[in-house]
């Protein structure tokens, strides 16, 4: 039994996903003619309250599709220092859209509202990029499944209104914040211009990121869709996964919220470990004491079969999800209690 918590995409479908993806109806969806994508597409849309949506094979995809549709080449964009768009996408901000990015050193890999109006470059001062984007992260990546406050959203919104810029949510993980919080997902639709929502973490899906937008940003998201090489034919077996997984494995990821923050707590408790970030989802963040090597660590857990990530500077890395089970949590806690034992 290997009890994978390196991420929460290591995940394969459930039987009802499968019988799901089975059984869709599939066309042609370059043409627009994939029944199953178009009502994961209005499903979507329909629950955040945007005007349109489109369905992508990655999150990066997505990501990368709406800094392009609201940038020209030479801008710049706001983001904090960890932000998947400029960690973890290859370089795709400034390959794909001629962008740059104003690096934030917000907490926990959010920012603030104050922080944005810091970072705006003078419209009128040629010599700097024109800021006309921001984007954020919930939950973060790097910040340990972080949440924003709303409030701060609400405060973040108005800066952009102020400002004339746009507002791009990297939701890959919005639904766990969503079901955390028991917020409204209408009341994300109304203060972005674009949101992507990933359907292969938590919710378990095989792939698949939904862009959704206002009309007039996502008018050109499937011209921008193609060049960059996201066109699809009968995806609509993956269209399925993603509307079971909406309609099946929402309310479920709470679950991983309960056995992320049960491990946190164990944690905390034990004498080799240094620091464990506070735990509000499924993503669990801890160092290890100065005078422990985490090489060992990791390797004696490699050895019973448990992978977790190293994701640099001491920073070690635990996500749950829906295939880790009950009795893989049980030998997990215990075998984190009985180390160096």
């Amino acid at each position: 039994m290997i009890i994978d918590l390196r991420s929460d995409t290591v995940t394969r479908p459930t039987p009802g996903m499968l019988d799901a993806i089975m059984s869709a109806k599939t066309g042609d969806d370059v043409y627009k003619e994939d029944p199953t994508v178009n009502a994961l597409e209005q499903k979507m849309a329909s629950l955040f309250g945007m005007d349109d949506a489109l369905f992508f094979p990655t999150g990066s995809m997505a990501n990368q599709a709406a800094i392009k549709l609201h940038t020209q080449p030479s801008q710049q964009l706001i983001c904090d220092k960890w932000a998947h768009v400029y960690n973890y996408e290859g370089g795709g901000v400034s390959f794909n859209s001629g962008v740059s990015c104003k690096l934030v050193d917000g907490h926990r890999g959010m920012i603030t509202a104050k922080q944005v109006v810091e970072n705006i470059n003078p419209p009128d001062f040629y010599h700097s990029p024109l800021t006309t984007l921001v984007c954020l992260e919930n939950t973060t990546n790097k910040g340990g499944g972080a949440c924003y406050e709303l409030d701060e959203i609400i405060k973040i919104k108005k800066v952009c209104l102020d400002n004339d810029l746009g507002l791009h949510l990297d939701g890959a993980r919005l639904m766990n914040a969503i079901v955390a919080n028991n917020e409204d997902t209408k009341q994300y639709g109304s203060l972005f211009d674009t949101i992507s929502v990933c359907l292969s973490k938590g919710l378990g899906a095989p792939m698949g990121t939904v862009l959704m937008g206002t009309s007039s940003l996502m008018k050109n998201a499937i011209r921008v869709r193609k060049v960059l090489g996201g066109g699809m034919r009968q995806v609509g077996f993956m269209a399925a996964a993603g509307l079971y997984a909406m309609e099946h494995q929402l309310q479920r990821l709470q679950e991983d919220h309960t056995k992320a923050k049960q491990i946190a707590t164990l944690l905390q408790s034990l004498p080799y470990i240094k620091k464990v970030e506070p735990t509000q989802t499924n993503i669990v963040i801890f160092y290890m004491q100065d005078d422990f090597n985490q090489d060992d660590f990791i390797n004696a857990l490699a050895a019973q079969n448990i992978r977790i990530s190293d994701m640099g500077q001491g920073k070690l890395r635990v996500v749950t999800h829906h295939d880790y089970t009950d009795s893989m949590h049980s030998k997990f806690l215990d075998i984190l209690s009985s180390y160096l034992n």
